[in-house]
């Protein structure tokens, strides 16, 4: 899947869904969303080494804010904050809202990936 992209209060945010591969090799989106503070304009190469290294061990990364988890998508959200930089509350309802809305129209990931 590819990295959402948008900026939330001036801040330039890069969105990385978790995604794991089935055995028939298609990406299975998860309910998890790495956050990170997007310093590369959109690079897809920056893109490529942040999606290799979620959660597999401690994030040293000084962009990574943390991850927001959707328990029960539209109800309940989870945001851990075990990045060097802690979002406010008021940002991560904001990223919800933008998460949700790709989550809301598939289509227009699938527009992200061409």
């Amino acid at each position: 899947m590819s990295a959402l992209f948008f900026t939330v209060e001036e801040m330039p945010l890069m969105i990385v869904p978790d995604t794991r591969a089935q055995a028939n090799g298609h990406a299975v989106i998860t309910y998890t969303y790495s956050v990170f503070r997007d310093t590369s304009h959109g690079n897809p190469a920056l893109e490529q080494t942040k999606s290799n290294e979620l959660h597999l061990e401690k994030h040293t990364d000084p962009n990574y804010m943390g991850f927001i988890t959707f328990e029960d998508p539209g109800k309940l959200f989870t945001y851990t904050a075990d990045g060097k930089e802690e979002l406010s509350s008021d940002q991560v309802e904001e990223i919800i809202e933008h998460i949700s809305h790709y989550r809301d129209n598939p289509g227009m990931w699938r527009h992200l990936q061409q």
